[in-house]
């Protein structure tokens, strides 16, 4: 049995195909979710989406929204989604580095909020690479 998984973002579906399961970042934490999984909505995290096809497991990017589980359809709408596979690592360190630096340089309240939303966003796409090797 499968789920039929659907990551859509303002711009773009994409990813829109059957898994086997799937492992999501929300405000509360991560859960799985399996065949027959009881309907929910939640929020999701600046995190990584875990997905099983078979014996192989992918990750993607998630840049924070919402999830909607239910007869074995899962719909993710995000601000943005990346598939681990199209990050390129060096620019994802580059990423890492300078959101580093912005936030010890941040001042204000305002800043150090922005700075410390674009330090997850880049260390979540550089996790979503590392998971995969």
């Amino acid at each position: 049995m499968t789920l039929n998984l659907c990551v859509l973002t303002p711009n773009r579906i994409v990813w829109d195909s059957e898994v086997k399961e799937i492992i999501l970042s929300t405000n509360s934490g991560q859960i799985g979710i399996l065949p027959n999984h009881a309907p929910i909505a939640t929020a999701v995290d600046i995190g990584i989406l875990r997905i099983r096809l078979q014996d192989q497991w992918l990750t993607m990017a998630l840049m924070g929204g919402f999830a909607r589980i239910g007869n074995n359809e899962i719909t993710v709408l995000v601000n943005d989604a990346e598939k681990g596979s199209d990050i390129d690592p060096q620019e994802a360190q580059q990423t890492l580095e300078i959101a580093e630096v912005n936030l010890s340089k941040a001042e204000g309240k305002r800043q150090t909020i922005e700075a410390n939303l674009a330090l997850r966003r880049a260390r979540t796409r550089v996790e979503a690479i590392n998971m995969m090797s």
